[in-house]
Order: C-alpha cells, then structure tokens, then sequence
C-alpha cells in the first residue's frame, strides 16, 4: 500500500527522488491521508520559486469533510507544481502517488530526505 521506494513524513507527505525537475524531489499525500480527507474538491499549493522550510505549511487540501494543511517535508525551492490539480483535484484521491502529486522541490540539503521515514516505518506509525 505504501511504495518502498518513497520516503515518509509524520504529516502524511511522501517523497520520490528524483523529481521532475534535475536535483529534485516530488512531494504528494499518501494514500492513509487521502482516505482520512474524504473527496478532495480543491487544492492550493506553493508557487514556483517559493523558497520553503522543513515542516511549515505551504498549501491546502479542501475536501468534502474538513480542510488540512499540505507541509513541507525538507527544506528548499518550489520548482513545479501539479497543475493538473487546478481542474482535477480529484486525482489527489484516484491516484495519489502517480497523476496527484502536489509539487516537485530543489531541497536545500539533498540528505535531509534520507533523514525522512521509510514505508516500514510510515506503516508503523498508522498501526
């Protein structure tokens, strides 16, 4: 359920290297959060270019049941978001590690994202 080869944040995030973008990494919601959301109606991410810390707050996911915040797993630059999410942010829900990622990020310091948690360790935080 959790693809091994993502790393982990205790707020729900998963991180693929590389990213879209050379020396990046793509940023999504895992499955567990998307479920918890409900039905994802719409999304706002960081604009291209934001400079980010590790653990703040730099979007939203709006569903059908609450609002929860989208947080920085490392920090760095902003070099793409989804677009895609503009006008479907149902792919969140129907695909959240392939079409519904949220954004790619240049890191500041590459090794911070082999500091994040593993699909093992993930899962054992939901047991």
């Amino acid at each position: 359920m959790y693809p091994e080869e993502l790393k982990y944040t205790s707020e729900h995030e998963w991180v693929r290297t590389p990213g879209g973008a050379e020396g990046s990494v793509r940023v999504g919601i895992t499955h567990y959060a998307q479920e918890a959301l409900g039905d994802i109606v719409f999304v706002s991410l960081p604009e291209v270019g934001d400079e980010v810390e590790a653990g703040s707050a730099v979007g939203e996911l709006e569903s059908t049941k609450s609002v929860s915040d989208v947080y920085v797993p490392v920090s760095g630059k902003v070099v793409a978001r989804n677009e895609q999410l503009d006008s479907s942010p149902e792919l969140v829900n129907s695909d959240p590690y392939g079409e519904g990622w949220l954004f790619d990020l240049e890191p500041t310091d590459a090794a911070a994202v082999d500091g994040l948690m593993s699909a093992s360790e993930y899962q054992a935080t939901l047991d």
